[in-house]
């Protein structure tokens, strides 16, 4: 049976919108221009001071939470290079802040690659219907992408509602002086290819578990003691110095509605964006929940694969995986151990699905290939679309085909679920591709998705239009699971 899976589009559509700004650090790069700056506000009279203040709260307080403290957060980046001697008053340090601030619209330029898992919080809820919440890749100036959130309700009927959303929205704050693990930096380091002996002088002057400042004060005074100890030594120092400020925690704060929240590039591993979150609702053994999300860090240069992890979506912390099979993008946690191992789906090459398994949720070595293209509409690459999704029938992989023009359609592979290694079925036809209306946008010919859900015997697939928008549409599960199993790829 070769025939097209039937399914029912939903009449939503999420379109990016300029109007969500968050505030950032606007700091010029030459020292003559800040100095100068901000002696030109220091210099200000008092009443000059109120009435530029007064007007700059009238043009954007209403756009912003919270915008004093952030203000004065931004202020606090600059204040160690004032050098007038006069003490600046609270209206100086708002109008200083201001001055080192600019607007980023997020998502200006697109809104797309959706995941979507059951939300933490079900009260309210009436019979037969599930909360769910939904990441979204956004896009804006210069093509850096961060994560934002969406809310809504699938209903007993499987209609969806999506709550409302506000054009405030806010940026989350990296915990200031977070711990770390030494054992973890000691293999971190021996993964970057860190000399042994230079590694462990660094390691020897800290604690088992240690804040960032410490090993910050350790650095400093290596580089002084060891100047002359040769640039190795000086590229493990660099080495320990990424692996801190890529391995962060970041929190929201508590006034923000989750349609408010965006995680926006922190470290410089993520500088020009945080591609494709995966989020998976993960399940340990003991029947605890957490929710954990693979997603793409990339400089501009590199790519860096990084897990979050939260439980509540109001605080993250965020870690780079590392191993010799950590690679490429698009990598996919199961929601559950297998055998007692985290399992993870991956693209080592760039062309081929990959089983992984791991004792470790951030170290992975083991990889092998599982699913390789076969039909036309696939013929250059394939990869998954989110997490397994674990069924009676077996694990649902929803995959992804790149073949002529580069045209992506979505696909679904069937894993056993004692061995996902073992196919029990594959759609030979697409299940979805771009149409007439979804094909036009900033990557033309694409449809994605990054995760779905099942609900009410129904799998829920939002999924995004030529990296531009995003919709959704429902799938009959008991048909799709008899299709793939009457189908072998």
């Amino acid at each position: 049976m070769n025939t097209p899976i039937e399914y029912r589009r939903h009449d939503l559509l999420l379109l990016p919108q300029s109007k969500r700004v968050i505030l950032k650090p606007f700091i010029p790069h030459e020292a003559y221009q800040l100095s100068a700056a901000l002696s030109r506000v220091l210099e200000l009279p008092e009443g000059r001071v109120k009435s530029e203040l007064d007007i700059l709260m009238y043009n954007f307080a209403g756009r912003h939470r919270e915008l004093r403290s952030r203000l004065l957060s931004h202020y606090d980046m600059v204040v160690a290079r004032i050098v007038n001697p006069r003490i600046p008053t609270l209206e100086h340090k708002l109008l200083v802040g201001a001055l080192v601030s600019g607007e980023y619209a997020l998502e200006s330029a697109a809104l797309f690659n959706p995941s979507i898992v059951s939300h933490p919080d079900q009260q309210g809820v009436s019979d037969g219907e599930l909360r769910f919440i939904l990441s979204l890749r956004a896009t804006g100036e210069g093509h850096i992408s961060s994560i934002e959130f969406r809310s809504g309700v699938i209903d007993a009927h499987g209609m969806i509602r999506l709550d409302e959303t506000t054009s405030l929205v806010s940026a989350a704050e990296p915990v200031s002086d977070p711990r770390y693990d030494k054992a973890w930096l000691k293999a971190v380091l021996g993964d970057a290819g860190s000399d042994v002996r230079q590694s462990a002088i660094l390691l020897g002057m800290l604690g088992d578990t240690f804040p960032k400042s410490e090993l910050i004060r350790c650095m400093h005074r290596l580089r002084s003691e060891m100047k002359h100890s040769g640039q190795d030594f000086t590229r493990m120092l660099h080495s320990a110095q990424d692996i801190v400020d890529s391995n962060y925690e970041s929190r929201f704060s508590p006034v923000l509605a989750l349609d408010e929240r965006a995680l926006f590039p922190v470290s410089s591993n993520e500088s020009n964006g945080m591609e494709d979150a995966r989020f998976v609702r993960f399940l340990e053994d003991d029947g605890r929940a957490r929710y954990l999300a693979t997603y793409t860090a990339y400089n501009g240069i590199k790519i860096h694969p990084q897990l979050l992890e939260t439980a509540d979506f109001m605080s993250f912390s965020v870690r780079t995986l590392y191993g010799n099979a950590v690679r490429n993008k698009g990598m996919a946690i199961f929601p559950r151990r297998i055998q007692g191992r985290y399992a993870m789906l991956s693209r080592q090459d760039g062309e081929n699905l990959f089983l992984m398994y791991s004792d470790r949720i951030d170290f992975w070595s083991e990889a092998r290939v599982i699913m390789r293209p076969a039909q036309f509409w696939e013929s250059v690459k394939i990869g998954n679309c989110g997490s397994p999704i674990e069924t009676p029938a077996g694990w649902l992989v929803i995959t992804h085909g790149v073949g002529p023009m580069r045209r992506y359609c979505l696909g679904a592979v069937l894993l056993d679920i004692e061995d996902p290694a073992v196919i029990i079925g594959r759609l030979k036809v697409p299940l979805l591709e771009p149409d007439a209306e979804g094909r036009e946008g900033y990557v033309p010919n694409v449809v994605y998705s990054c995760g779905a859900i099942i609900h009410g015997g129904e799998l829920i697939l939002p999924f995004a239009m030529s990296d531009r928008r995003t919709s959704f549409v429902s799938i009959g599960l008991d048909s799709l699971l008899e299709n793939l199993k009457n189908q072998q790829g």
